[in-house]
């Protein structure tokens, strides 16, 4: 693919005390209509699921096209069960999930959800799929294995992103009551609910499960970071304005917020109660989606070219052929 896109914004703001620092190593045009979700990287197969309205783009990590998942009304989230070979993705528009093969991206069936079905969390000990319905205001479980609907919970508010533990337990933001769920994977019941204040509207959400914490990017400006053992926010530090994807790479100890501002925030763990901000890298405006893989420590944020709104109102529309890739290492 062309490394053209976007390379207007390589620009970056290094704060003193960080050891290493991130740079924006690659950028690769991808082109294609719509406009973008969720980025979610596949690492078992250094892969990436883009969603583009009325599809998934597969994208390897070095920026080649490898596939689409078709059939897609209102793309959103993605979760991967590897062991099974299968793919889970929300159809938004029309309340399904459709599951797919994740080696040819062929539709191998529809399953029911709920209103507003968005994001998508995998969890592999329970082999289940959570999807978080945010006007439904309740999370859908399937079984990956049987590709089958088990039942919808009500979580007592709108869900944004959510994380699987790896142990059993997945964690939601509310973003309408600003507080964390606890769900408990097998009984598909929550369990547990705590309050994100001072931080407001909290959306994207990564997780270490090392050390128990889970970060939380909040619409309000700051990125809360909270203890799931305890149920308590440890502490808010500032990122960007229109935050919607986080991450956090266990192998540098960084955790990452990507706003619409066009900022991504670089945000070091001390230790498990002591965080600050160390680097914030210059994006274009809009580039608000990024995925992690911890495996190859790279970061990844999608950005495009934008047209003057209809009007003057409303959301601008995407240049043709601008849609871009961003691969983001450390030096």
């Amino acid at each position: 693919m062309r490394k053209t896109a976007c390379l207007f914004i390589l620009a970056m703001v290094v704060l003193p005390a960080s050891a290493q620092s991130w740079t924006i190593a690659h950028t690769y045009t991808l082109g294609g209509e719509g406009r973008w979700d969720y980025v979610v990287p596949d690492p078992a197969h250094q892969r990436l699921f883009i969603a583009r309205t009325d599809r998934l783009m597969v994208v390897s990590e070095d920026g080649k096209l490898l596939g689409e998942v078709k059939g897609i009304n209102g793309a959103h989230g993605t979760g991967v069960d590897d062991a099974a070979g299968r793919g889970y993705a929300t159809s938004g528009n029309d309340a399904s999930v459709v599951m797919f093969d994740a080696k040819t991206y062929q539709t191998l069936g529809r399953i029911p959800a709920a209103e507003d079905a968005d994001a998508v969390a995998f969890d592999p000990v329970t082999e289940r799929v959570f999807t978080l319905n945010g006007d439904a205001h309740s999370s859908t479980v399937i079984d990956a294995r049987q590709g089958k609907l088990i039942t919808n919970i009500p979580l007592g508010g709108k869900p944004e992103y959510g994380v699987s533990a790896g142990d059993g337990k997945v964690y939601a933001n509310l973003t309408d009551i600003a507080e964390v769920v606890e769900i408990d994977a097998r009984a598909a019941k929550v369990v547990r609910r705590w309050s994100t204040a001072p931080c407001k509207a909290p959306v994207s959400m990564a997780i270490d499960t090392a050390h128990h914490r889970l970060f939380s990017g909040c619409r309000s400006g700051v990125m809360a970071v909270s203890d799931y053992d305890t149920g308590k926010v440890v502490t808010t530090l500032p990122i960007g304005s229109g935050v919607d994807g986080a991450g956090y790479d266990p192998g540098s100890g960084d955790a990452f917020a990507s706003a619409a501002d066009g900022t991504l925030t670089v945000i070091h763990e001390d230790s498990p109660d002591s965080y600050r901000v160390v680097q914030t890298i210059k994006t274009p405006v809009g580039s608000r989606n990024m995925g992690l893989d911890p495996t190859t420590h790279r970061v990844f944020v999608v950005c495009a070219k934008f047209g003057p709104a209809p009007g003057g109102r409303g959301r601008p529309p995407v240049l043709p052929g601008t849609f871009a890739l961003m691969v983001i290492e450390r030096k």
